[in-house]
């Protein structure tokens, strides 16, 4: 069971050795970003119109019977949806796309259109979960919200999750039908299990029911839905498009999703932490202010003292931006050994993980470039 407590060496033997990896694994995880990122990003500039034109337009939406306002869809579309993605992000999702090309020793250059999906999909669902969680920053710089207001900010985003579809009806003479309706069968799957590991989350944190306290196995379903949902969907539609079998596949996508739940681990550790992302927001514990249920919070609840879980159960619920209480929070997780306990769970899934994997893919520099990523996702700071 990936819920487990691992048996892991005692931390004051095993930092020493974790760096010396840790340095390995940045050194070839930053060489296949190199090599990667620039396809990536070029497939982006390709398939994502930074300017509203009259010809892009009719290529987008069809022919008008009347008249397109480009200004307005200028500046309600495409100007902020491109402020959002020149502020970078990890696009761990998409490079895991062209990974899993790699690994099946097909032409990256054939697939890498398809890494656009994910990557737009994703940023159009951080537009939408800002909203929901009622964020003030994103990647150092104010929510797409907090710019252009939440109506058009929701238009956007949802604008986002249809926009990249464009590339699968570009790519039908390249791909077998079969193919591309599997890839379709993928993306709508995979679209409602984001959705409904996000209402999980929502609605743990909402105080406007009257609700039990998830369990671990919960929680990692929604991690599995949520965050593991477009790694999960970048894995499999790689694996389709290069003709791996059902069981490849399936593998394949299993890997992803392990590795994106141990990803959220990870990104709930670090939110508890002062970092680069905290710095450009002004304060630590963002997911106490909202009231998130995580692994490390459900942890320390089951593992503190009747009134310490009860103190932080009641700090979550005021939803709170005094640091003061969210530093008690914070205490109250980290001295219930929660921390610690998420970071083994986390390094326990990405081995699992790999096991899980190992046999499927043959031994190229690729599977190691793949090993990396999941590995990076887990030892990153920010």
């Amino acid at each position: 069971c990936v819920c487990r407590s691992p048996s892991f060496t005692p931390s004051s033997k095993r930092t020493h050795s974790y760096n010396l990896v840790g340095v390995t694994i940045m050194n070839i995880f930053n060489h296949s970003l190199a090599t990667t990122m620039p396809k990536i990003e070029a497939a982006m500039q390709k398939w994502v119109p930074r300017e509203a034109t009259q010809e892009n337009i009719k290529e987008i939406f069809g022919e008008s019977d009347y008249e397109y306002d480009l200004d307005a869809m200028n500046r309600a579309l495409f100007h902020p949806m491109w402020e959002l993605l020149e502020r970078g992000g990890k696009r761990w999702r998409s490079t895991l796309l062209v990974l899993v090309a790699e690994c099946l020793g097909k032409p990256v250059d054939n697939i890498v259109d398809f890494a656009v999906i994910t990557e737009i999909v994703h940023n159009g669902s951080l537009i939408i979960d800002d909203i929901e969680d009622r964020s003030d920053f994103r990647r150092g710089k104010p929510c797409v919200h907090k710019m252009v207001g939440e109506d058009v900010a929701i238009n956007l985003g949802n604008f986002m999750y249809f926009l990249p579809l464009r590339v699968l009806k570009a790519q039908r003479s390249s791909f077998p039908m079969e193919t591309m309706l599997e890839c379709y069968e993928v993306f709508s799957q995979e679209m409602a299990k984001l959705h409904s590991g996000q209402g999980m989350d929502i609605f743990w944190h909402s105080n406007l029911f009257e609700k039990k306290e998830p369990t671990i196995d919960q929680y990692l379903q929604m991690c599995a839905n949520k965050t593991g949902g477009l790694a999960r969907m970048s894995a499999k539609m790689s694996a389709i498009l290069c003709g791996a079998t059902k069981s490849q596949v399936n593998a394949i996508g299993k890997f992803a999703e392990i590795v994106g739940i141990a990803f959220q681990i990870q990104d709930d550790i670090l939110n508890l932490m002062p970092n680069r992302v905290s710095e450009g927001k002004g304060y630590v514990g963002e997911d106490i202010q909202e009231g998130k249920r995580t692994v490390m919070v459900l942890h320390s609840i089951a593992n503190s003292s009747p009134e310490k879980s009860q103190r932080l159960l009641e700090i979550l619920k005021m939803r709170t931006s005094d640091q003061a209480l969210i530093n008690e929070a914070i205490a109250i997780i980290q001295d219930s050994g929660s921390i610690d306990h998420a970071k083994e769970m986390a390094g326990r899934l990405v081995i699992d993980a790999w096991t899980s994997i190992d046999s499927v893919l043959p031994s190229t520099p690729a599977k190691e470039k793949l090993k990396a990523l999941a590995s990076y996702l887990i030892q990153r700071d920010i």
